[in-house]
């Protein structure tokens, strides 16, 4: 039996929100498959378009991972620090951020869709 589309985003979510590091798409696949073998990775794209068009989910674009939202981002930028060391990933809020981008995009008359700033670097714990 097929699950329906919001059992499958808590699914996904509870693991997200359960692992210390980012995961890929095939990590979740990977990890869903044990209890359902016949998911199929369309399934789960499907699933972390649909939690990131949410906000509840982000895409590390630059380590193509995924990461619960840990924050209320109405009307804010995530900033998602990114131990290269360990791979931890903590979230800040960047709303003072925000007007300075729509300055800069406004410029060109370009339409953000979203905003999500991504720095690499040690973490706190790394760096001693």
């Amino acid at each position: 039996m097929r699950k329906r589309a919001a059992a499958r985003q808590t699914d996904v979510l509870t693991l997200l929100k359960a692992s210390p590091r980012p995961m890929t798409a095939y990590q979740i696949l990977e990890q869903l498959q044990v209890s359902e073998p016949d998911i199929a990775p369309p399934t789960v794209y499907r699933t972390l378009s649909a939690l990131t068009d949410q906000g509840q989910a982000h895409r590390l674009e630059s380590i193509k991972a995924f990461v619960p939202c840990r924050c209320n981002h109405v009307e804010s930028v995530p900033v998602l620090a990114i131990c290269e060391d360990c791979g931890s990933v903590e979230e800040h809020d960047g709303s003072d951020l925000l007007p300075t981008f729509t300055r800069l995009t406004d410029q060109n008359a370009f339409q953000a869709a979203r905003h999500i700033v991504e720095i690499h670097g040690q973490c706190g714990t790394c760096a001693d």
